[in-house]
């Protein structure tokens, strides 16, 4: 799998994951549009559910060293909880800009008009406090490194495409 396409070293591939809260409140829609609209292209696109297996291997040991056992253990739960909808995006600077469309981790923290600013409230005091999920709709890679893990899990090389879209005639 290419990550970075070598003859335009800027264009590069992103996971994307609209998580069980995201799919259940029927925002599957609106999401994807934003990317679209800023001209990101979806090279993968697949409903599923996740399982233990996977998604540990997701949210792998480096969450626990960084966050705690616990804080990794409801992130697999809720990755789990119920259907998600993944994505691989690929574009000019994707990963920056698609962590951009998302907003900050914690949705309290996210500026409006990013996807978490405007459909989403919970903070991280209130989620750890209360020992909930910080429900965040969205789960975007943090790094080209990220991505390329990422991806492995939730997609198989037969499962993305390359095609030309129109957006690439104006860039």
């Amino acid at each position: 799998m290419d990550f970075k396409i070598k003859e335009k070293e800027m264009i590069e591939r992103t996971l994307v994951l609209i998580k069980p809260d995201g799919v259940s409140r029927h925002l599957i829609g609106e999401i994807i549009k934003r990317f679209e609209q800023r001209g990101l292209k979806i090279i993968g696109l697949k409903m599923t559910k996740s399982d233990d297996q996977r998604a540990s291997k997701h949210y792998n040991d480096d969450i626990a060293k960084k966050h705690g056992h616990e804080v990794r253990n409801r992130l697999i739960a809720y990755v789990n909880d119920g259907i998600i909808v993944a994505l691989v995006l690929e574009g000019i600077d994707c990963i920056n800009v698609v962590r951009k469309i998302c907003g900050s981790t914690y949705p309290n923290e996210a500026s409006l008009g990013s996807i978490r600013g405007d459909y989403a409230h919970i903070s991280k005091d209130y989620a750890n406090s209360n020992n909930k999920n910080v429900k965040n709709l969205v789960h975007a890679s943090g790094s080209l490194e990220e991505a390329k893990e990422e991806i492995k899990i939730w997609f198989n090389d037969n499962e993305l495409f390359n095609y030309e879209g129109d957006h690439e005639k104006y860039i």
